[in-house]
Protein backbone atom coordinates (compact mmCIF):
# COMPACT_ATOMS: atom_id res chain seq x y z
CA UNK A 1 0.00 0.00 0.00
CA UNK A 2 1.78 3.08 -1.03
CA UNK A 3 0.84 6.59 1.05
CA UNK A 4 2.00 10.09 0.29
CA UNK A 5 4.55 11.44 2.08
CA UNK A 6 4.18 11.89 5.51
CA UNK A 7 0.65 10.53 5.96
CA UNK A 8 -1.08 6.90 6.14
CA UNK A 9 -4.43 5.58 5.68
CA UNK A 10 -5.97 2.94 7.73
CA UNK A 11 -7.85 0.37 5.94
CA UNK A 12 -11.42 0.61 5.72
CA UNK A 13 -11.26 4.40 6.87
CA UNK A 14 -11.28 7.59 4.46
CA UNK A 15 -9.38 10.16 6.90
CA UNK A 16 -5.68 9.73 7.20
CA UNK A 17 -3.44 9.79 10.20
CA UNK A 18 0.06 11.36 10.57
CA UNK A 19 2.51 8.87 9.08
CA UNK A 20 4.45 8.53 12.45
CA UNK A 21 1.04 7.97 14.57
CA UNK A 22 0.21 5.51 12.10
CA UNK A 23 3.42 3.44 12.62
CA UNK A 24 2.86 3.59 16.27
CA UNK A 25 -1.09 1.57 15.49
CA UNK A 26 0.39 -0.22 13.00
CA UNK A 27 3.31 -1.89 14.67
CA UNK A 28 6.02 0.79 13.17
CA UNK A 29 8.87 3.11 14.90
CA UNK A 30 7.62 5.38 17.71
CA UNK A 31 5.65 8.37 17.61
CA UNK A 32 7.66 11.56 15.56
CA UNK A 33 8.57 13.78 18.21
CA UNK A 34 6.10 17.20 19.08
CA UNK A 35 6.73 20.25 20.88
CA UNK A 36 5.76 18.25 24.24
CA UNK A 37 8.56 15.90 23.86
CA UNK A 38 10.90 18.81 23.75
CA UNK A 39 9.71 20.15 27.31
CA UNK A 40 10.07 16.65 29.28
CA UNK A 41 12.34 16.33 32.12
CA UNK A 42 13.05 13.19 30.59
CA UNK A 43 11.94 12.63 27.34
CA UNK A 44 12.87 9.48 24.92
CA UNK A 45 15.89 9.57 23.22
CA UNK A 46 15.96 10.59 19.50
CA UNK A 47 16.64 7.79 17.46
CA UNK A 48 18.79 9.00 14.34
CA UNK A 49 19.01 5.89 12.56
CA UNK A 50 14.73 5.71 12.18
CA UNK A 51 14.23 9.62 12.33
CA UNK A 52 17.15 10.34 9.97
CA UNK A 53 18.98 13.81 9.74
CA UNK A 54 16.55 16.36 9.32
CA UNK A 55 16.68 19.40 12.24
CA UNK A 56 13.50 20.25 14.08
CA UNK A 57 14.77 23.52 14.07
CA UNK A 58 14.85 26.23 10.90
CA UNK A 59 16.33 29.14 11.99
CA UNK A 60 16.43 30.49 8.74
CA UNK A 61 12.65 30.46 6.70
CA UNK A 62 11.62 33.57 4.64
CA UNK A 63 7.89 33.77 5.33
CA UNK A 64 7.48 37.05 2.62
CA UNK A 65 9.41 37.31 -0.85
CA UNK A 66 11.34 39.64 -2.35
CA UNK A 67 8.14 40.99 -4.61
CA UNK A 68 5.07 39.48 -5.59
CA UNK A 69 2.52 37.67 -3.48
CA UNK A 70 3.54 35.22 -0.75
CA UNK A 71 2.49 31.57 0.23
CA UNK A 72 -0.65 31.74 2.87
CA UNK A 73 1.35 31.72 6.00
CA UNK A 74 -0.38 28.99 7.45
CA UNK A 75 0.50 26.70 4.38
CA UNK A 76 4.26 27.91 5.63
CA UNK A 77 3.59 26.50 9.03
CA UNK A 78 1.85 23.80 7.32
CA UNK A 79 4.90 22.90 5.55
CA UNK A 80 6.77 22.85 8.92
CA UNK A 81 4.77 20.61 10.47
CA UNK A 82 4.80 17.42 7.27
CA UNK A 83 8.67 17.57 7.06
CA UNK A 84 8.54 17.73 11.39
CA UNK A 85 10.30 20.98 11.90
CA UNK A 86 9.22 22.13 15.06
CA UNK A 87 11.08 25.41 16.22
CA UNK A 88 11.22 27.91 13.17
CA UNK A 89 12.44 32.24 12.70
CA UNK A 90 10.01 33.88 10.89
CA UNK A 91 12.03 36.28 8.88
CA UNK A 92 10.44 38.60 6.33
CA UNK A 93 12.32 40.14 3.34
CA UNK A 94 13.84 43.38 4.45
CA UNK A 95 15.00 44.47 1.22
CA UNK A 96 11.57 44.64 -1.10
CA UNK A 97 11.48 45.13 -5.08
CA UNK A 98 9.50 48.00 -6.00
CA UNK A 99 5.26 46.98 -5.16
CA UNK A 100 4.56 47.79 -9.22
CA UNK A 101 7.07 45.29 -9.80
CA UNK A 102 6.27 42.23 -11.76
CA UNK A 103 8.99 40.34 -10.53
CA UNK A 104 9.31 38.09 -7.44
CA UNK A 105 13.09 37.67 -6.99
CA UNK A 106 15.61 40.58 -7.50
CA UNK A 107 18.12 38.43 -9.48
CA UNK A 108 15.08 38.20 -12.37
CA UNK A 109 15.02 42.07 -12.34
CA UNK A 110 18.51 43.71 -12.41
CA UNK A 111 18.39 47.04 -12.30
CA UNK A 112 15.42 47.29 -10.08
CA UNK A 113 15.76 48.99 -6.82
CA UNK A 114 15.80 46.48 -3.45
CA UNK A 115 15.69 48.81 -1.06
CA UNK A 116 14.88 48.58 2.92
CA UNK A 117 10.94 48.48 4.39
CA UNK A 118 8.85 47.52 7.48
CA UNK A 119 6.30 45.93 5.44
CA UNK A 120 7.35 42.20 5.27
CA UNK A 121 7.67 42.82 9.53
CA UNK A 122 4.08 43.91 9.66
CA UNK A 123 2.49 41.59 7.40
CA UNK A 124 4.45 38.71 9.45
CA UNK A 125 3.43 39.48 12.57
CA UNK A 126 -0.47 40.35 11.57
CA UNK A 127 -0.38 36.96 10.17
CA UNK A 128 1.55 35.03 13.29
CA UNK A 129 -1.20 37.09 15.77
CA UNK A 130 -4.38 35.80 13.74
CA UNK A 131 -2.78 31.92 13.05
CA UNK A 132 -4.79 29.05 14.46
CA UNK A 133 -1.79 27.22 14.45
CA UNK A 134 0.25 25.87 17.40
CA UNK A 135 2.02 22.79 16.96
CA UNK A 136 5.33 24.49 15.80
CA UNK A 137 6.86 27.12 17.96
CA UNK A 138 7.69 30.65 15.88
CA UNK A 139 10.29 33.52 16.66
CA UNK A 140 9.30 36.52 14.88
CA UNK A 141 12.29 38.43 13.37
CA UNK A 142 12.70 42.26 12.31
CA UNK A 143 14.26 42.62 9.18
CA UNK A 144 13.79 45.94 7.80
CA UNK A 145 17.09 47.54 9.57
CA UNK A 146 19.16 49.71 6.90
CA UNK A 147 22.04 49.19 8.17
CA UNK A 148 23.81 51.98 6.31
CA UNK A 149 20.86 54.57 7.84
CA UNK A 150 21.49 53.66 11.60
CA UNK A 151 19.71 56.09 13.47
CA UNK A 152 16.50 54.62 11.37
CA UNK A 153 16.49 51.47 13.03
CA UNK A 154 16.08 52.53 16.96
CA UNK A 155 12.72 54.11 16.10
CA UNK A 156 11.61 51.35 14.02
CA UNK A 157 11.98 48.63 16.24
CA UNK A 158 10.01 50.93 19.08
CA UNK A 159 7.33 51.13 16.49
CA UNK A 160 7.20 47.56 15.97
CA UNK A 161 7.47 47.26 19.80
CA UNK A 162 4.30 49.43 19.91
CA UNK A 163 2.43 47.58 17.52
CA UNK A 164 3.11 44.46 18.44
CA UNK A 165 4.21 44.57 22.31
CA UNK A 166 6.34 41.46 22.90
CA UNK A 167 6.66 39.54 19.73
CA UNK A 168 9.86 39.63 18.49
CA UNK A 169 13.04 38.08 19.52
CA UNK A 170 15.52 37.89 16.99
CA UNK A 171 16.97 40.65 14.24
CA UNK A 172 17.67 39.47 10.36
CA UNK A 173 18.69 38.24 7.88
CA UNK A 174 19.92 41.89 7.14
CA UNK A 175 22.51 42.62 4.69
CA UNK A 176 26.09 44.37 5.57
CA UNK A 177 27.43 43.18 2.00
CA UNK A 178 25.44 41.14 -0.43
CA UNK A 179 27.02 41.42 -3.63
CA UNK A 180 24.16 39.60 -5.41
CA UNK A 181 22.25 42.54 -4.73
CA UNK A 182 24.64 44.99 -6.39
CA UNK A 183 23.22 44.95 -9.88
CA UNK A 184 19.66 46.20 -7.91
CA UNK A 185 21.16 49.03 -6.30
CA UNK A 186 22.70 47.77 -2.86
CA UNK A 187 26.40 48.46 -1.69
CA UNK A 188 28.59 47.64 0.93
CA UNK A 189 27.49 49.21 4.22
CA UNK A 190 30.57 51.76 4.70
CA UNK A 191 32.90 50.13 7.56
CA UNK A 192 32.80 53.45 9.23
CA UNK A 193 28.90 53.49 9.77
CA UNK A 194 29.28 50.98 11.71
CA UNK A 195 30.30 52.21 15.11
CA UNK A 196 26.90 54.29 14.60
CA UNK A 197 25.05 51.36 15.15
CA UNK A 198 25.55 51.68 18.73
CA UNK A 199 22.24 52.42 20.24
CA UNK A 200 20.33 49.72 18.84
CA UNK A 201 23.28 47.62 19.24
CA UNK A 202 22.76 47.82 22.88
CA UNK A 203 18.98 47.69 22.31
CA UNK A 204 19.57 44.03 21.22
CA UNK A 205 22.17 43.21 23.74
CA UNK A 206 20.04 44.59 26.78
CA UNK A 207 16.74 42.28 25.45
CA UNK A 208 18.86 39.23 24.37
CA UNK A 209 18.17 39.57 20.82
CA UNK A 210 20.77 38.07 18.16
CA UNK A 211 21.45 39.66 14.96
CA UNK A 212 21.57 37.74 12.10
CA UNK A 213 23.57 39.40 9.16
CA UNK A 214 24.83 38.29 5.51
CA UNK A 215 28.26 39.03 5.31
CA UNK A 216 29.81 38.14 2.27
CA UNK A 217 33.17 36.72 3.13
CA UNK A 218 34.61 37.63 -0.66
CA UNK A 219 34.52 36.60 -4.44
CA UNK A 220 36.49 34.57 -6.89
CA UNK A 221 38.99 37.00 -7.37
CA UNK A 222 39.38 38.04 -3.87
CA UNK A 223 38.29 35.73 -1.44
CA UNK A 224 38.70 38.10 1.22
CA UNK A 225 37.19 41.09 0.01
CA UNK A 226 34.88 41.81 2.55
CA UNK A 227 36.92 40.11 5.31
CA UNK A 228 37.19 43.40 6.91
CA UNK A 229 33.23 43.84 7.67
CA UNK A 230 32.36 40.95 9.47
CA UNK A 231 35.79 41.71 11.81
CA UNK A 232 34.82 45.22 12.28
CA UNK A 233 31.47 44.51 13.41
CA UNK A 234 32.43 41.88 15.74
CA UNK A 235 35.16 43.75 17.28
CA UNK A 236 32.98 47.06 17.89
CA UNK A 237 30.10 44.74 19.11
CA UNK A 238 31.96 42.17 21.30
CA UNK A 239 29.10 41.59 23.70
CA UNK A 240 25.70 41.04 21.22
CA UNK A 241 25.19 37.52 19.34
CA UNK A 242 25.86 38.10 16.10
CA UNK A 243 25.45 35.34 13.77
CA UNK A 244 26.88 35.10 10.62
CA UNK A 245 24.78 33.53 7.97
CA UNK A 246 25.95 31.08 5.26
CA UNK A 247 29.12 31.09 6.89
CA UNK A 248 30.21 33.76 4.70
CA UNK A 249 30.32 32.29 1.70
CA UNK A 250 27.93 33.28 -1.34
CA UNK A 251 27.25 32.15 -5.32
CA UNK A 252 30.48 35.04 -6.17
CA UNK A 253 32.02 32.54 -3.76
CA UNK A 254 31.94 28.68 -4.04
CA UNK A 255 35.66 27.64 -5.15
CA UNK A 256 37.28 28.54 -1.71
CA UNK A 257 39.81 26.37 0.02
CA UNK A 258 38.04 24.30 2.50
CA UNK A 259 41.52 24.49 4.70
CA UNK A 260 41.34 28.39 4.57
CA UNK A 261 38.08 29.12 5.20
CA UNK A 262 37.83 26.88 8.14
CA UNK A 263 41.26 28.47 9.39
CA UNK A 264 39.10 32.09 9.16
CA UNK A 265 35.79 30.50 10.33
CA UNK A 266 38.21 28.93 13.55
CA UNK A 267 39.96 32.48 14.02
CA UNK A 268 36.41 34.24 14.11
CA UNK A 269 34.99 31.86 16.64
CA UNK A 270 37.78 31.91 18.71
CA UNK A 271 38.20 35.64 19.46
CA UNK A 272 34.11 36.74 19.52
CA UNK A 273 32.81 33.84 22.20
CA UNK A 274 29.06 35.20 21.32
CA UNK A 275 29.83 34.58 17.41
CA UNK A 276 27.53 32.07 15.95
CA UNK A 277 27.19 31.10 12.56
CA UNK A 278 25.03 29.30 10.29
CA UNK A 279 25.02 26.88 8.15
CA UNK A 280 21.49 28.00 6.08
CA UNK A 281 21.33 27.98 1.75
CA UNK A 282 21.07 24.99 -0.47
CA UNK A 283 23.82 26.73 -2.05
CA UNK A 284 26.13 25.40 0.28
CA UNK A 285 25.47 21.56 -0.21
CA UNK A 286 25.33 22.02 -3.76
CA UNK A 287 28.53 23.70 -4.45
CA UNK A 288 30.42 22.95 -1.43
CA UNK A 289 29.64 20.16 1.17
CA UNK A 290 28.93 17.74 -1.83
CA UNK A 291 32.81 17.63 -2.57
CA UNK A 292 33.44 14.84 -0.26
CA UNK A 293 37.03 16.05 0.61
CA UNK A 294 35.79 19.42 1.78
CA UNK A 295 32.68 17.83 3.22
CA UNK A 296 35.23 16.02 5.74
CA UNK A 297 36.88 19.03 6.31
CA UNK A 298 33.79 21.18 7.27
CA UNK A 299 32.20 18.31 9.25
CA UNK A 300 35.26 18.31 11.18
CA UNK A 301 34.73 21.86 12.09
CA UNK A 302 31.18 21.34 12.91
CA UNK A 303 32.05 18.92 15.35
CA UNK A 304 34.66 20.80 16.73
CA UNK A 305 32.53 23.86 16.89
CA UNK A 306 28.78 22.58 17.46
CA UNK A 307 27.89 24.72 19.86
CA UNK A 308 27.96 28.07 17.80
CA UNK A 309 26.18 26.15 14.45
CA UNK A 310 22.50 26.76 13.50
CA UNK A 311 20.68 24.85 10.97
CA UNK A 312 18.07 26.48 8.48
CA UNK A 313 16.63 26.19 4.77
CA UNK A 314 16.87 30.24 3.50
CA UNK A 315 13.18 28.85 1.69
CA UNK A 316 11.77 32.07 0.45
CA UNK A 317 7.81 31.51 0.48
CA UNK A 318 6.85 33.55 -2.54
CA UNK A 319 3.44 32.18 -3.97
CA UNK A 320 4.75 30.35 -6.73
CA UNK A 321 6.28 27.77 -4.54
CA UNK A 322 4.91 24.65 -3.21
CA UNK A 323 6.00 22.04 0.02
CA UNK A 324 7.45 20.40 -2.87
CA UNK A 325 10.26 22.95 -2.56
CA UNK A 326 10.75 23.38 0.83
CA UNK A 327 10.82 19.76 1.03
CA UNK A 328 13.37 19.56 -1.12
CA UNK A 329 15.59 22.67 0.29
CA UNK A 330 15.35 21.02 3.78
CA UNK A 331 16.57 17.93 1.98
CA UNK A 332 19.50 19.23 1.04
CA UNK A 333 20.59 21.76 3.48
CA UNK A 334 20.50 18.64 6.10
CA UNK A 335 22.63 16.38 4.23
CA UNK A 336 25.61 17.59 5.71
CA UNK A 337 23.78 17.11 9.31
CA UNK A 338 24.49 12.93 8.15
CA UNK A 339 28.20 13.65 9.40
CA UNK A 340 27.94 15.16 12.77
CA UNK A 341 28.61 12.85 15.67
CA UNK A 342 25.79 12.65 18.23
CA UNK A 343 26.76 15.90 20.48
CA UNK A 344 27.50 18.00 17.52
CA UNK A 345 23.82 16.71 15.95
CA UNK A 346 21.79 17.15 19.47
CA UNK A 347 23.21 20.73 19.97
CA UNK A 348 22.82 21.61 15.96
CA UNK A 349 20.05 19.49 14.43
CA UNK A 350 17.84 18.84 17.79
CA UNK A 351 17.82 22.36 18.69
CA UNK A 352 20.13 22.80 21.72
CA UNK A 353 21.98 25.89 20.64
CA UNK A 354 19.16 27.64 19.54
CA UNK A 355 17.03 27.03 22.86
CA UNK A 356 20.09 28.33 24.69
CA UNK A 357 20.86 31.76 22.38
CA UNK A 358 16.86 32.48 22.55
CA UNK A 359 16.66 31.18 26.54
CA UNK A 360 13.56 28.56 25.18
CA UNK A 361 12.34 26.52 28.33
CA UNK A 362 12.57 23.34 25.86
CA UNK A 363 15.75 20.57 26.21
CA UNK A 364 17.29 18.34 23.34
CA UNK A 365 16.55 14.87 23.88
CA UNK A 366 19.52 13.08 23.66
CA UNK A 367 21.09 11.17 21.05
CA UNK A 368 19.78 6.99 21.32
CA UNK A 369 23.21 5.23 22.15
CA UNK A 370 25.43 8.57 22.22
CA UNK A 371 27.81 8.00 25.16
CA UNK A 372 28.36 11.90 25.64
CA UNK A 373 25.51 14.15 24.89
CA UNK A 374 26.89 17.04 27.30
CA UNK A 375 27.31 19.54 24.34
Amino acid sequence: MKFPPGRAELPGRPWVLPLALAGLLLGGCAATPTLATFRMDDPPCYDRARRGNVPVVDSHLHFRPFGGPALPFDEVVGYLERSGVLFANVYGIGQMLPLDSLCTYYLDCPGTPVTPTLKNDFANAMAHAESARRDVHLTLSMTFPDLGRPETVLPRMRLLDEEFPGRFGWMGEVNLVKQALFGNWHRAVPLGKIRDWAPFMAELRDRGIPLAVHADLGNHREPTAYLDWIEALLRHYPDNVIVWMHLGLSRELVDLDAGNHVAILTSILERYPKAMLDISWRVLEDHVFSDPRKRAVYAAFLNAHSERILPGTDFVASANRTFADYRSDLEATSRILRYLDDTAFRNIALGRNYFRLLNLDYEAPPVCGAPDNGG
